[in-house]
């Protein structure tokens, strides 16, 4: 599997993958806040997409149709949150996935998402899985 740079740039690691699943999780850091000083709206939009794509791709190549994403509650400086990606319907030419942020425990926020699947391979790798806390395939090259 290829590494994806942007969220390489962001300090987001994949925690686990598998077919219609994902994990993808980091550190709120002082770069991802807002001006309340809390994690920025789009710093956690940006999670729960990586975690949207890798759970999607993960059964071929697709691309978002649509997304959704609710906000409840702040998440602060330092703190660790995860995005959690499930499939919730899969069709033959569509798929939908729900993906929970997390932090300390608590609903951060939820996104929802809707692929096309073009048909075609899984990405290399996909099909295996990543066990839980690995970052398997997406350490920086140096």
């Amino acid at each position: 599997m290829r590494p994806d740079p942007f969220m390489a740039a962001l300090g987001l690691e994949v925690r686990h993958l598998a077919p219609g699943e994902a994990v993808v999780a980091g550190v709120v850091g002082e770069s991802h806040l807002n001006l309340h000083g809390t994690a920025h709206g789009g710093f956690l939009y940006a999670l729960a997409d990586s975690a949207f794509a890798l759970a999607s791709n993960a059964r071929g190549p697709a691309v978002a149709l649509s997304c959704r994403m609710d906000y409840f509650r702040p998440a602060t400086a330092g703190a660790w949150v995860e995005a959690r990606a499930k499939e919730v319907n899969l069709s033959r030419r569509t798929a939908t996935y729900q993906v929970e942020v997390v932090s300390e425990g608590k609903l951060v926020a939820l996104f929802t998402g809707t692929v096309f699947r073009l048909g075609g391979d899984a990405f290399p790798g996909a099909g295996e899985g990543v066990p839980s806390g690995q970052n398997s395939g997406w350490e920086e090259e140096g």
